[in-house]
């Protein structure tokens, strides 16, 4: 048997459970990809940040890339694998959960629209047909393996 948590929610926490790997990766999918802007950014200690970045490139999530200043030493960069880019969804899920049920008085921070429209676009789950279903019709259906 492995020590592996079955629940997919528990192995996911065990990466990005901590509040500022989200914070992180928000940074990143604002174009923000170098340690000392991110930093700045979210005024965070460079500790903390480092542990973030460890754990997020060794689960996968970021990949590092070399690159280099004129007359400063080679540094890393920090940018979106394939799984990382899977979490927009996630991060456009917690900010609409937060204006809705924890709303500034001056409104969002920020919207999620079409590229190319402008037209706003909201988190939601879909069948396979491509259609929107509600939510209070959605249900977790478990799959237990007994004997695994």
């Amino acid at each position: 048997m492995s020590d592996e948590p079955a629940c997919s929610i528990e192995r996911s926490l065990q990466i990005l459970g901590e509040r500022w790997s989200f914070l992180v990766l928000r940074e990143i999918f604002r174009g923000r990809h170098k340690f000392a802007e991110i930093q700045s950014s979210l005024g965070i200690a460079s500790n903390l940040l480092s542990a973030r970045f460890k754990l997020l490139v060794e689960a996968g999530v970021l990949c590092t890339q070399t690159y280099q200043e004129p007359g400063c030493r080679p540094r890393q960069s920090y940018h979106l694998t394939e799984s990382g880019r899977d979490l927009q969804v996630v991060l456009g899920a917690l900010q609409q959960w937060g204006d809705r049920h924890r709303p500034r008085p001056s409104g969002p921070s920020a919207m999620r629209q079409i590229r190319a429209t402008g037209r706003p676009v909201h988190v939601g789950f879909i069948d396979e047909e491509g259609g929107e279903v509600p939510g209070a019709e959605v249900v977790a259906v478990t799959n237990d393996v007994i004997g695994t």
